[in-house]
């Protein structure tokens, strides 16, 4: 049944009561079982702990939960919807992680789009989690947050609207070009959007070996010299767009290898005729793709979408789940770039057996992503040396 088969009766029956429960990982049905877990036992568990702090990793929960902290303000495409609002996606983040990666985590939703009271919060908070899962925070405050965090917490921390996105934007150009058997280092890729997502594909991409990032933004191709950027912008401004293009987005096309559209902009099909042989067209907008497939399929070789009702879905649970069941697995105290790309490769790895047009990435569903993202991003943390 596609999404578009669902009733909404269906969908807040789905939702009544919330999405998620705490089960116990061992009974109590004596007393004997009481007094192990709870009091008197329980005290000398927390006494060891009070000696020896590196013992809560082996005796709580902690060491393998994730935190997933929003404020509200990116919720989807439904923008600033407030922290109460957004907790069914939170719950929604949680329930993925258990089911794709085994891993627990909790919903965070926070009353405060102040960056510095956030940091405040979870590093109070930090005791009770081992990894934090950024969410739905708007751009530019976005990246500040993340790297105050990355600063004061020593665990993974990762906003999942950015480099979940890039991610999987890498691995399904990796399939493309398998399929069409063109080489990253001679594409010209543009980027239509320059908010969380796609900042930081426009760096995974460069950090792959693509040939030319070309982004833009509402007014256009970002470029050095252009006035009015702000600091993100201007950053990508001296690091992309090696070409020297300006204009907006019919010159940025002509002659351009890959599209990728993360603005929720609509793309004039007359554009498409201009792009490079063999092109490559992923128009990930929700709900509405910036061109049908269907007739940017008449243009582009390869056609994907951020739905699931469409071939070549770019989701971003493809990365996530098993991102972060790498990171707690070896002990990580951060992400690094390295993991990042190691996890785009293991994720086009998956589908490289039935590569095909419409097959460039793995169903989010197959089970064996996690598995072999995760073992890639372990393998990558232990080579960057971010291991305990």
């Amino acid at each position: 049944m596609s999404q578009a088969q669902v009733s909404d009766e269906e969908i807040f029956t789905g939702h009544e009561g919330g999405k998620l429960s705490v089960a116990a990982t061992r009974p109590i049905t004596e007393a004997r079982d009481l007094s192990i877990a709870y009091t008197p036992g329980v005290a000398k568990v927390s006494r060891a702990i009070a000696e020896d702090n590196s013992r809560a990793a082996r005796y709580t929960w902690a060491d393998r939960l994730v935190a997933v902290v929003s404020d509200g303000t990116a919720v989807l495409g439904l923008g600033d919807i407030g922290a109460s609002a957004s907790l069914p996606v939170m719950e929604g983040k949680s329930v993925l992680f258990k089911t794709f990666a085994d891993l627990n985590s909790i919903p965070l939703v926070l009353d405060t789009t102040d960056v510095d009271e956030i940091v405040e919060t979870l590093v109070r908070l930090r005791p009770s989690f081992g990894a934090v899962n950024l969410e739905d925070i708007s751009a530019p405050r976005c990246f500040e947050l993340e790297d105050k965090l990355k600063e004061a917490l020593d665990c993974p921390v990762m906003h999942d609207d950015q480099h979940g996105t890039a991610i999987v934007v890498l691995a399904a150009l990796r399939g493309a070009n398998m399929v069409l058997d063109k080489a990253i280092g001679d594409e010209r890729v543009v980027i239509s959007g320059a908010g969380a997502a796609g900042v930081a594909c426009a760096k995974i991409l460069k950090a792959a070996g693509v040939g030319d990032v070309t982004v833009l933004d509402s007014k256009g191709i970002i470029h050095a010299g252009r006035d009015g950027l702000n600091p993100v912008k201007a950053r990508l401004a001296e690091t992309t767009n090696t070409s020297g293009l300006t204009g907006g987005l019919a010159e940025a096309l002509k002659g351009a290898d890959v599209f990728v559209g993360l603005s929720g902009s609509t793309v004039e099909e007359s554009l498409l005729e201009g792009m490079a042989d063999n092109s490559i067209f992923f128009a990930l907008s929700n709900p509405d793709p910036e061109l049908h497939p269907e007739i940017a399929a008449k243009y582009a070789s390869v056609v994907a979408t951020g739905r699931s009702d469409f071939p070549n879905q770019i989701n971003n649970v493809l990365a996530f789940p098993g991102v972060f069941r790498g990171a707690l697995d070896s002990g990580a105290r951060s992400i690094t770039e390295n993991m990042k790309l190691a996890a785009a490769d293991a994720i086009a790895a998956v589908a490289a057996d039935k590569l095909a047009v419409d097959h460039i990435v793995p169903s989010p569903l197959d089970p064996a992503v996690a598995v072999e993202v995760a073992t890639a991003v372990a393998k990558a943390a232990a080579s960057d040396g971010v291991t305990a």
